[in-house]
């Protein structure tokens, strides 16, 4: 696998290069609220420019329905990227169109242009691989190499992640190297005791990569909106706790998986039970077997983030994904923010998987150096850690 060493190796001064960038911010309106992806794509940009490239940008932001739609807008991006780099970003009204055409002929050495949201062309996520070809050759005419470096979109097969390195000479970038090897470390030679802890709302999104872990790690502990179906299967009531009642079998298989292979499953002994889904809602602890039946669950109790950070604590390695509890609702963060400060706390090997996890780092206002790694890429993370081959990766070994 080449990577960006290799092409800075071979020079770069007065090239064009295309860069497909992770820059998937949540927003507020207009206003971005986590800005880690952007500071993450950094490093790799001012390589480029600062050797004379004439950097072009593919991204995308949010799940638009393959046409153009202002909230979906890369301008946010697009200002706050100038910040960060001290320069301003030249902004295409297009993806491929006349305004990205002029906006690539206009670029000097060292300037940087972000095409718009690449998911305004339906082509970009189409499922034919004729489709995203022709996009992915239009992409090409702008650039004389490519650059991957959005992890966070490696694990899908798209016309600015796989399609357009099939036509260009083709690098892995800084971030897409860096995950990768983090990746290794938890999957190859992993350093014991590994621990796994897993939250977030849904089990069904973690199907997979429960199953493959559950051959893997010495303990997982289980949090967030997931944990009631798996108290739900070991025969407790949740109240009006989240729950999803077609994977209960599947959860129970796990249970008795993890009891034969001698993993340590931990479950919430205690949660923070709410009379509704608010940020001020009235709530008492309970015990976790005990949840009322006109109550839910929104965050585990304090008895249970004792036990999670005295599990955590003599870890080696340590995989973390998603919330412990409605981590937005200062009331119910105390969960997310104890696993958190039990991680910043040990000397494990600490992975923060993306997504959410690595937004409630940042919100809750804990030191990102506190942690060996915080990914930008949870779905590719989890993949990966599900065993899957990611695509984006893949193309670019050759």
């Amino acid at each position: 696998m080449k990577t960006l060493a290799d092409l800075l190796a071979e020079g770069v001064s007065g090239r064009r290069v295309l860069v497909r960038a992770d820059l998937n911010v949540p927003l507020d309106g207009e206003t971005i609220t986590d800005d880690g992806r952007v500071r993450a794509s950094l490093p790799t940009i001012q390589q480029l420019t600062g050797a004379g490239a004439r950097v072009v940008i593919a991204a995308h932001l949010g799940r638009p329905k393959g046409e153009p739609d202002p909230k979906f807008s890369l301008k946010p991006v697009a200002k706050r990227l100038g910040e960060l780099l001290g320069k301003d970003v030249k902004l295409a009204a297009d993806v491929t169109g006349e305004s990205a055409k002029g906006t690539v002929e206009s670029l000097a050495d060292g300037d940087v242009a972000l095409l718009e949201n690449i998911r305004f062309d339906a082509r970009e996520t189409s499922k034919d691989e004729a489709e995203r070809g022709a996009l992915a050759d239009e992409l090409a005419q702008f650039a004389d190499a490519f650059v991957s470096d959005g992890f966070g979109v490696v694990h899908r097969k798209q016309a600015s992640v796989f399609d357009v390195a099939k036509r260009l000479p083709h690098y892995a970038g800084g971030l897409v190297l860096a995950e990768v090897e983090v990746l290794h470390k938890l999957t190859e030679d992993t350093e014991r005791p590994y621990v796994v802890v897993l939250g977030g709302a849904k089990v069904s999104d973690k199907l997979g990569v429960i199953a493959n872990l559950l051959t893997k790690v010495d303990r997982l502990l289980i949090g967030g909106g997931m944990a009631y179906t798996f108290l739900k299967a070991q025969g407790h009531e949740v109240g009006q706790s989240l729950l999803q009642e077609d994977q209960l079998d599947q959860v129970r298989g796990f249970l008795e998986d993890a009891e034969k292979r001698g993993v340590e499953l931990l479950l919430p002994v205690d949660v923070l039970a709410a009379t509704e889904f608010g940020p001020d809602a009235p709530h008492e602890v309970v015990a976790a077997t005990e949840i009322p039946a006109d109550r839910q669950g929104l965050d585990i109790g304090p008895k249970t983030r004792e036990l999670f950070a005295s599990r955590l604590s003599d870890a080696a390695t340590v995989f973390w994904n998603g919330p412990m509890g409605v981590f937005e609702f200062e009331a119910f963060s105390g969960g997310t923010r104890a696993v958190a400060q039990a991680l910043v706390d040990s000397k494990a090997f600490s992975v923060v998987g993306g997504g959410d996890s690595a937004a409630a780092v940042r919100q809750l206002g804990l030191p990102e150096d506190g942690f060996s790694h915080i990914s930008t890429g949870g779905g590719a993370s989890l993949e990966f850690l599900e065993g899957k081959d990611l695509p984006g990766v893949q193309v670019l070994e050759d």
